[in-house]
């Protein structure tokens, strides 16, 4: 078992989406609109899956931390994740995925919509913050799809990992890493 503050997940993914944006605002709109040479996902098609992720994520927080709530379960400031859920993370870092229809990105969002959905997410999780430090984000659980039943603390921690997954997909699409 891994115990981090709330504040330093908080922290951690706060410095991933400046990344994210830093990045974005470095590229020119030809970049961002090329279709790769797989021919999958152009960089507005990766920002906006990854808007729709953040939109899944940030719900079922909320979710689970009512849950908590309502079951006036305290919490003590920290996430605690589990081993496994440590291996599995580190085990699908480098592994190529599809990502299941419902976070398919459609295409019909601009950029800006997208990053604009992801600022609103950010938000939302910082409207979280005060009962994941308050209530206990690790006893309830909801499944992801490859990484198996995860807490509300541990999805808070996958927020900031996709969006670093896909920061690095962007840099290899433009040459950047």
């Amino acid at each position: 078992m891994n115990s981090i503050s709330v504040e330093a997940v908080y922290q951690k993914n706060d410095r991933v989406n400046e990344r994210l944006h830093t990045l974005i605002r470095s590229l020119d709109r030809g970049e961002i609109d090329r279709i790769p040479e797989d021919g999958k996902w152009t960089i507005a098609n990766i920002v906006e899956h990854i808007a729709i992720v953040d939109t899944s994520m940030t719900r079922v927080c909320a979710k689970l931390l009512r849950k908590a709530e309502g079951d006036s379960k305290p919490g003590d400031g920290c996430i605690t994740s589990s081993d496994v859920f440590a291996e599995k993370t580190v085990e699908i870092a480098n592994l190529k995925m599809e990502a299941p229809d419902m976070v398919q990105p459609s295409g019909e969002r601009s950029i800006e919509e997208s990053l604009e959905l992801i600022n609103g997410n950010r938000q939302r999780l910082e409207e979280l913050k005060p009962s994941f430090e308050k209530f206990d984000s690790n006893e309830y659980r909801f499944p992801h799809p490859f990484l198996g039943d995860l807490s509300a603390g541990e999805w808070l921690m996958l927020i900031g990992g996709h969006k670093a997954r896909h920061i690095k997909q962007i840099e290899r699409q433009v040459g950047r890493k």
